[in-house]
């Protein structure tokens, strides 16, 4: 359908592509991944006609239509509703709908046969192009995008831009071209919409190509993956988690192959080196030099998985409660966000608010922080020392200053040597961190934005969308950040591979109340699933009635039995809260003893007193589990 040849393509001396093919076949899913600055973007825009190589060729079948969604139609704004903008996908039948209302009118004032027929001849070819169900397939799909029923006649300019790129989407999608190019969709959708789109994906009938930092999306919608890497277009067929498998084993073949040259590189050099002077060898040298000459360079692999390493410090621990949400409420004006809600945030819990956009949650997050009015109470437990990382952190950056400085005014009295290697862990490495905010990219200030908010010392941190902007080795860095984070965090986020990776509770909103899950995303999951398939209320009445009822004991929480189970696994909770939190001080002085100068300096101590961490490590995590078990077990008796 699509095909490229010998792609080159250079910005300055700077090479993108050199001697790059790719062939797209129709209804081909691809995801296109690299690393950032590697060019896939730039691709994208190659295929799109916004950018001319400098040389290779570019063929297409001539009914092969492109469709690109990218960061730019943020800006795009209109007066017409949102319908109206998605129906613009519609351009012929749209024209055949104004040319049919044009000789409708003058059929009120000069009736002939003329224009009966050709009313009728419009009308027909209208229908051919299913003109009567449009609209519908317009408002199906900006509903299946996130939009309420009430939002479609709205003008667009009433929109952010986010909720303008849905419309975009939508519109993309109505015109189905051959190829659909989709640049970070997800980062403007919220959980339901990303699953919708999923869903309509896999069912569409041309060739798809997605970047993407979202891991379980490219997963879910693609069966090939395109990485641009070294200047090339490497394929590899199957989903994203095959290619990182697959990526595994060709990178270990393509380090050895490069260490090999490294090691004969190294050995010609020396014997040139060595012999360069002596006559005798002239001819020897002189063979080796231009073998050198010749040689195929091999690149030394990029690894998009590096480790990294967070010294987080707090000058206090916080107190067990970090904060407690006392029948808390919100209105805006008649429109009730929350319903009073109860709920507690425990030391060490790391928590994830999910569901669709305009349900509240980054409402509660600005009131858990004390930023949003509200009704009910929220109380801050001993010792809290919160921060707040959102979208508005980026907008608060110092345009002026250097990366370097704008972590200097953080506050935190770390030695630059110190700033230099965290800011090396978010990939600002040698020169990088003299920039100047003002030429970085949205990604790069997301990234330094979330870097200021780390290192304040904050024992408590709320996190509005971390994710957005960032590809997915900046996602894998904040993973390994957050996962050495030893205090208490709540966030938002649509990325399902970053909850999973991260959350130990899944927070949600649900007719306007606050409701927990105590466990994984994977476990909210699958319990979730098993919620939906429950039968309703009146399912189950009318089943009821279809089967003759037999006699057996309904369970009433009233029941005495009942309220012991209830009274005896609450007692058990608390006890198991009790001795998690002995063993987690225990396991904090623990470490604090291995550093001491005298324990690592002794290897038999040190030995000693590693066997005892790693008992207590093995203990936390079973009573974690059994905390999680009673817990559960408690919730269904309840």
């Amino acid at each position: 359908m699509l095909s490229i040849s010998n792609l080159n393509y250079y910005i300055g001396e700077r090479i993108l592509f050199e001697n790059a093919q790719l062939h797209i076949k129709p209804k081909e899913k691809i995801g296109l991944v690299g690393l950032n600055g590697t060019g896939k973007t730039t691709l994208l825009r190659i295929i799109n006609g916004e950018i001319t190589p400098d040389s290779g060729e570019i063929s297409k079948r001539n009914d092969c239509s492109i469709g690109y969604l990218n960061q730019d139609l943020l800006s795009f704004q209109s007066q017409e509703s949102i319908v109206a903008v998605a129906m613009d996908a519609f351009k012929e039948a749209v024209e055949y709908e104004i040319k049919i209302e044009h000789v409708i009118k003058k059929l009120e004032t000069d009736y002939t046969d003329k224009l009966v027929n050709q009313l009728a001849t419009l009308q027909e070819k209208y229908e051919a192009l299913g003109g009567y169900t449009l609209q519908s397939q317009a408002e199906e799909i900006l509903e299946g995008v996130g939009f309420k029923t009430s939002d479609l006649h709205r003008p667009l300019a009433e929109f952010s831009g986010g909720w303008r790129m849905r419309v975009m989407l939508a519109k993309l999608l109505l015109e189905k071209p051959s190829i659909l190019m989709l640049d970070e969709p997800t980062n403007h959708l919220d959980l339901p919409s990303i699953q919708w789109v999923e869903n309509y994906l896999k069912n569409y009938e041309g060739a798809v190509i997605i970047v993407s930092h979202d891991k379980v999306f490219l997963d879910n919608t693609i069966s090939k993956i395109i990485e641009v890497s070294n200047y090339k277009l490497n394929s590899f067929s199957g989903n994203y988690s095959f290619y990182v498998e697959e990526k595994t084993l060709r990178d270990e073949i393509h380090k050895n192959s490069f260490l090999n040259q490294q090691q004969k590189i190294k050995q010609t050099e020396q014997f040139i080196n060595r012999f360069r002077a002596k006559s005798t060898k002239a001819k020897q040298v002189q063979s080796r030099v231009k073998s050198l000459e010749r040689m195929d360079m091999i690149e030394d692999v990029q690894s998009e998985n590096a480790a990294v390493s967070f010294n987080f410090k707090f000058s206090q621990q916080s107190g067990r409660h970090v904060k407690i949400l006392d029948h808390v409420s919100k209105n805006y004006g008649n429109i009730q966000v929350l319903h009073p809600s109860s709920i507690g945030i425990e030391r060490g819990d790391k928590i994830a608010l999910i569901g669709a956009n305009g349900i509240g949650k980054s409402t509660l997050l600005r009131i858990i922080s004390g930023t949003e009015p509200h009704g009910g109470k929220v109380e801050t437990g001993h010792n809290v020392i919160p921060a707040f990382y959102a979208q508005h952190q980026i907008e608060a950056l110092d345009i002026e200053n250097e990366i370097l400085d704008e972590l200097k005014q953080a506050g935190t009295g770390k030695l630059e040597q110190e700033l230099r290697m965290i800011l090396g862990c978010f990939l600002f490495s040698g020169e990088d961190v003299f920039k100047k905010i003002k030429v970085l990219s949205g990604g790069e200030k997301s990234r330094v934005a979330l870097a200021k908010t780390l290192i304040s010392e904050a024992n408590f941190l709320l996190l509005d969308e971390p994710t957005n902007h960032l590809d997915i080795i900046s996602v894998n860095i904040l993973i390994q950040a957050l996962q050495q984070y030893k205090g208490t965090f709540v966030l938002v986020s649509h990325d399902r591979h970053f909850i999973h990776e991260v959350a130990n509770k899944i927070w949600y909103i649900e007719d306007q109340a606050i409701k927990q899950y105590p466990g994984t995303y994977a476990e909210y999951e699958i319990w979730r699933k098993k919620q939906l398939a429950k039968p309703t209320p009146a399912v189950v009445e009318a089943s009821a009635e279809a089967v003759p009822k037999k006699k057996e004991r309904v369970r009433d929480t009233s029941d005495v039995n009942v309220q012991n189970q209830i009274k005896s696994l609450k007692k058990k909770l608390s006890g198991v809260e009790s001795e998690i939190e002995t063993l987690e001080t225990e396991m904090a002085a623990t470490e604090q003893s291995m550093a001491a100068p005298g324990v690592y300096s002794n290897p038999n101590k040190l030995q000693e007193m590693t066997l005892h961490y790693e008992k207590l490590k093995t203990t936390l995590k079973a009573k974690n589990n059994e905390w999680e078990e009673t817990a559960l077990e408690l919730e269904d008796l309840e």
